[in-house]
């Protein structure tokens, strides 16, 4: 259940509410986006101080479009950007991933982490995909 702050993001701010139905729509349409993801506020109540902190850095850097991340979709969003601490915000460009930066920060980090993180070059979510790796010595059954 999300708590009034982060309600007060979606109701009153025109945050959309992302789910497995308008996520891809959402990221492929922004030029640059940030992923809020709040879990549940009880257990992880600095989800609440992301909420106040948000808009203030939507502020700062209007090129980022904001969004939070529907808590029945997180869990398997959370597998695709491989991150495991909450709360989150994911920043994607044209809706592919450029990092994220988990719990609640220093305003100058924050500030310095999102400078740095635009001047990234998009690459896979990094949750998606194993890396293959080939081994020339063994030759597979221990032989």
């Amino acid at each position: 259940m999300p708590s009034p702050l982060i309600n007060r993001l979606i109701d009153e701010l025109g945050y959309p509410l992302l789910d497995k139905n308008n996520f891809e729509e959402f990221i492929q349409q922004a030029p640059y986006s940030v992923l809020f993801f709040t879990e549940e506020p009880k257990r992880f109540p600095e989800s609440n101080d992301v909420a106040v902190i948000l808009p203030e850095l939507v502020k700062q850097f209007p090129q980022f479009s904001p969004a939070v991340i529907s808590q029945d979709y997180e869990k398997a969003l959370q597998g695709r950007y491989n991150f495991n601490v909450w709360p989150a915000l994911v920043f994607l460009k044209e809706g592919r991933y450029l990092a994220g930066i988990t719990k609640v920060q220093d305003w100058d980090v924050y500030i310095a982490e999102i400078n740095s993180i635009l001047a990234l070059e998009p690459k896979r979510d990094p949750g998606i995909g194993i890396p293959v790796v080939s081994n020339p010595i063994s030759s597979g059954c221990g032989h």
